[in-house]
């Protein structure tokens, strides 16, 4: 089998695909090339299946329709962290959406300017410039991350605004999580947005972030979570956000990640084989990999949209046939 797409879902895919081999032997090769590069080759049909961070937008959905019905499945929720790099500021230093939002615009460059000494009392903050790191690449993560920010910026909603790849007013890009993720370690007074199997891999420090609700809330599996309890308005073909969730308990930058796969698979171009594997490895990936993503800092869905998610994976067919893979 082949994917390809987000970064921010690479540790996940790699982890369930091996297992996903152990139990039933088929391989699993999923290049970590960007969500906006994994949505390309799903609408190309030149892997089995896509994945991004951030659900179809209408004109992908309208691209992929001329080889059939595109199914946007969620399959785990995951957490863009606010990670920093300042030697003598713990974990926790607490960010809300306008500051960092300034922060990305360039309005503000040094770590002990007013707006974050007003929000973190007692903590002493450096006179350090602030090197901004941001995604080069088309990325799902950078969909999130801009999104958050247009929701509290009305300067970068005009400016900037949201989608996989933006127009930066500052800073240094760097590809993939993994290349934001080794910039902002390797480069003191830096700030940068990273997925938080990342920020914990490389045991980062990370911001405490202002949620709707008005709470700072950490990046956490707990918090990541909440933001897909209770989702309001959920479309019925999953193409959701989760960003800002009105939950009291979430962490505001969090949301799914989303397999993409055609609803027919073998009137897209598949044989009914390759149609099969895809949807075994859904199945266990909505199955017994809700349980083990945990250890690699993914959260699972909410049990309500599990079972949407599941039901969308159960409908693929082969030349309107259903299917039966084996999870």
């Amino acid at each position: 089998m082949t994917g390809a797409g987000a970064t921010f879902a690479a540790p996940l895919y790699d982890q369930l695909g091996s297992e996903y081999k152990d139990q039933n032997g088929t391989s699993i090769n999923y290049q970590s090339v960007g969500s906006g590069a994994g949505v390309a080759q799903f609408i190309a049909d030149t892997v089995d299946y896509g994945a991004s961070d951030v659900a179809l937008k209408h004109d992908e959905v309208a691209q992929a329709q001329k080889r059939g019905t595109p199914l946007n499945i969620p399959v785990a929720f995951g957490a863009v962290t606010v990670a920093y790099n300042v030697p003598g500021i713990n974990k926790g230093l607490k960010l809300d959406g306008p500051t960092v939002a300034d922060i990305y615009l360039g309005d503000i460059k040094k770590w002990n300017d007013p707006a974050l000494a007003k929000q973190n009392p007692g903590v002493k903050l450096p006179a350090t410039n602030i090197t901004v790191i941001h995604r080069s690449d088309g990325s799902g993560t950078t969909g999130q991350f801009t999104q958050f920010l247009v929701d509290y910026s009305p300067q970068w909603k005009k400016d900037v605004g949201t989608d996989k790849t933006v127009k930066w007013p500052v800073g240094t890009g760097a590809r993939g999580n993994e290349g934001v993720a080794a910039a902002v370690k390797q480069t003191d007074g830096s700030i940068g947005y990273v997925e938080l199997a990342y920020a914990v891999q490389n045991k980062f420090n990370t911001a405490n972030v202002k949620n709707k609700a008005g709470n700072y809330v950490g990046p956490s599996l707990q918090s990541t979570s909440s933001a897909g309890d209770n989702l309001p308005n959920l479309p019925a073909d999953l193409r959701f956000t989760a960003i800002n969730s009105p939950n009291p308990q979430a962490y505001p930058i969090a949301s799914a990640t989303f397999a993409l796969v055609y609803k027919d698979m073998c009137k897209a171009g598949k044989s009914k084989g390759e149609a099969q594997r895809t949807q075994g490895f859904l199945n266990y990936v909505l199955g017994q990999g809700q349980t083990s993503m945990r250890e690699i800092q993914y959260a699972s869905l909410p049990s309500g949209l599990a079972s949407k998610a599941q039901a969308e994976a159960s409908s693929m067919t082969c030349n309107g046939a259903a299917l039966s893979a084996s999870s």
